[in-house]
């Protein structure tokens, strides 16, 4: 099976979606499909066989992760857990993870990977995601991971799949909106679920039009964001403009020091 285009994928809260397939690599939506303006989204990179695991979530929804992960192959081939930074709603389920599987690799930057072990956990194997540092796959295809730095936590970072091209981008470009799809239809109308966002939680147009420039002849086939909906190709470009004009955080608290 080839390559999907998500614009073409309808929402199914039930199962999980793949976004991507070319037979030895694929890239699966895995949920969370709570009813709330704050859902939160969970993927699944299939590689060789094995899996890795994209911001799994809290604990409330492990079980329902696992279960999305079990459709596509036994969650104990999760080989890797990539957290985005340290917040509940990326990685608190490290703990239930590592129960099912010691050995699971921990991807993570250091300033998160020190804040960790305060869910519970110690000695996992650590992997540090430093700024364009890449992570190996089975198929010999490559994760590699841009540092974020305070979009919002000063150790986050996005995760780029070579194989499908796609951007996993954690808090940046998030959205809040309870009327969710998970493809974005119209960017202008979207921009406003990812102020709701963006202007409180991001440190400055310093931070996010740093972050834009690191991205700049990047080939982007979709932005995946932890949460909110999708970003596709044809949006990408404004998707960056947005970042790059943003004001937000310290540029609105501080307006008089401009």
């Amino acid at each position: 099976m080839g390559a999907r285009d998500p614009a073409q994928l309808c929402p199914d809260v039930d199962r999980p979606i793949a976004l991507f397939d070319d037979g030895g690599h694929a890239v699966y939506w895995l949920g969370v499909p709570e009813e709330t303006a704050f859902r939160c989204n969970t993927y699944l990179v299939q590689d060789g066989g094995q899996g890795v695991l994209i911001d799994p979530g809290n604990r409330t929804y492990f079980e329902q992760v696992r279960s999305r992960v079990a459709q596509v192959l036994d969650p104990r081939q999760v080989k890797a857990l990539v957290l985005c930074h340290q917040d509940p709603d990326v990685s608190a389920s490290i703990v239930d993870w590592l129960d099912l599987n010691p050995q699971i690799e921990v991807i993570s930057t250091p300033r998160t990977h020190v804040l960790l072990p305060h869910y519970g956990c110690r000695g996992y194997r650590g992997f540090d995601a430093g700024d364009r540092a890449t992570y190996a796959l089975p198929s010999g295809q490559v994760l590699r991971f841009f540092e974020a730095p305070f979009l919002h936590f000063p150790g986050a970072f996005a995760t780029y799949d070579r194989a499908s091209q796609m951007l996993f981008s954690g808090d940046v470009w998030a959205a809040l909106d309870l009327n969710w799809g998970l493809m974005v239809d119209d960017f202008a109308e979207h921009v406003a679920a990812m102020d709701l966002f963006h202007v409180d939680y991001m440190a400055s147009n310093v931070a996010t039009r740093g972050f834009a420039r690191k991205l700049e002849g990047l080939d982007i086939e979709a932005i995946l964001p932890q949460h909110g909906s999708i970003i596709t190709r044809r949006h990408v470009p404004d998707a960056l403009a947005y970042l790059r004009d943003l004001r937000c955080g310290l540029d609105i608290v501080y307006a008089d020091l401009d």
